[in-house]
């Protein structure tokens, strides 16, 4: 019983940081402009130059692998409901990390520049991967 209610917690916790990291980053000019979502977008757009290429794949593997460790450490750290790890579990298998960056290019072209100044890259690219390769 303890451990579902520190589960429950943890999930709560960790939407509750998604979606006020989100709202923060709507809100705030606060954000780090070497690697907002705009920067990220500018660099990952530069197909023809390898540097920035390396750095746009490098920038998108280390956000999704990093997000993936953080799901499987809440998931082995507590009993979370498979539905409830399910929602925040990302599925790609297969995936190759350009079709990531081309789906966060495609995705990025619909939102206001200005936008993605204010929003981390984080925040965006997650964003990008959530909204194609959600587990539900």
């Amino acid at each position: 019983m303890k451990r579902n209610f520190f589960a429950a917690s943890a999930l709560a916790m960790v939407t509750t940081f998604g979606a006020v990291s989100f709202a923060q980053a709507q809100q705030t000019p606060s954000v780090d402009p070497s690697f907002s979502a705009y920067t990220l977008v500018q660099e990952c757009a530069q197909k023809g130059d390898n540097a920035a290429s390396g750095q746009c794949i490098g920038a998108v593997r280390g956000i999704v692998r990093g997000y993936q460790y953080g799901v499987l450490f809440l998931g082995q750290r507590s009993q979370l409901n498979p539905n409830e790890t399910q929602a925040v579990s990302l599925c790609l298998t297969n995936t190759p990390v350009a079709t990531l960056v081309d789906e966060f290019l495609a995705d990025a072209k619909q939102v206001d520049e200005d936008a993605l100044k204010r929003t981390p890259a984080e925040v965006a690219v997650l964003g990008s991967v959530h909204s194609h390769h959600a587990c539900m």
